[in-house]
């Protein structure tokens, strides 16, 4: 294989060592899914994601160290920055193509918005193995690819932690379990933790989003909000419903460049 030339991008933040971390590689034309998902067990990173060009911008795929996965937030907004910051790209908004459909990333100074697809959630009963998992029960529970457990202050937020044992008994696929709450300093927080795999908690999920964002403009009465994903790393989004799209925003900063 070719040596390849990867970026390591803190998406949602402009620290070092915070926000969510992604491995982005540019490739003229794919590698196969084996070796793909191979170069994500190698990185040891929540995603990487990789990009070749297209005629209308870029395609762009995602995999964790365990699955190719269909939707990944912090990961394109790493991409995009790649794609402004170190492949040359002048223009302010980038096209990919994706297998959750086209999205859009308008680049505008140092921050990044994405237009990601809304997703709803439904009320729904909350699974034993992810009841019995938590050391403090939601208030509600609704469903789309994601669970979202909805409690009543941050605090309780920053206090959850997870049985692993009993939290690996449900498959999910792609999907994973958001927990959130109002925030003390913005509109809301939130955590977002996936059954199975290699990285149990997500630093900063852009598209849980793509459910926290409806929820909260719902029960807000807002259209814009600021959020925050209180993970160890931590992260800033800020989030606003335009009909069946949600634009999330946030900013990233390159930790590290080199070759595999």
């Amino acid at each position: 294989m070719t040596r390849l030339k990867y970026y390591i991008i803190n998406a949602f933040t402009q620290g070092t060592f915070k926000g969510n971390p992604a491995c982005v590689i540019p490739l003229e034309d794919w590698l196969s899914d084996a070796e793909m998902q191979e170069i994500a067990i190698k990185m040891r990173l929540a995603e990487t994601a990789f990009f070749t060009p297209s005629k209308s911008g870029f395609k762009l795929r995602w995999f964790t160290p365990d699955l190719e996965i269909d939707l990944c937030g912090h990961a394109t907004l790493a991409a995009a920055h790649c794609i402004h910051a170190h492949i040359g790209h002048t223009d302010q908004e980038i096209y990919f193509e994706t297998i959750s459909g086209p999205l859009r990333v308008l680049c505008h100074g140092d921050e990044y918005r994405l237009d990601f697809p809304v997703r709803t959630g439904e009320p729904s009963e909350l699974p034993k193995s992810i009841a019995e998992a938590l050391n403090i029960k939601p208030k509600e529970v609704f469903k789309s690819r994601d669970y979202l457990l909805v409690y009543e202050t941050q605090s309780e937020i920053e206090q959850i932690t997870i049985d692993r044992i009993i939290f690996d008994q449900i498959n999910l696929g792609t999907g994973g379990v958001i927990v959130t709450a109002p925030g003390n300093d913005c509109d809301f927080v939130s955590r977002f933790f996936t059954p199975q795999a290699t990285i149990l908690e997500d630093p900063v999920t852009g598209s849980a989003h793509c459910t926290l964002t409806p929820y909260w403009s719902n029960r807000l009465g807002k259209i814009k909000m600021n959020a925050v994903q209180c993970s160890p790393r931590g992260g800033a989004l800020t989030c606003a419903l335009n009909g069946d799209r949600v634009h999330i925003s946030g900013k990233a900063i390159t930790e590290k460049q080199d070759k595999l």
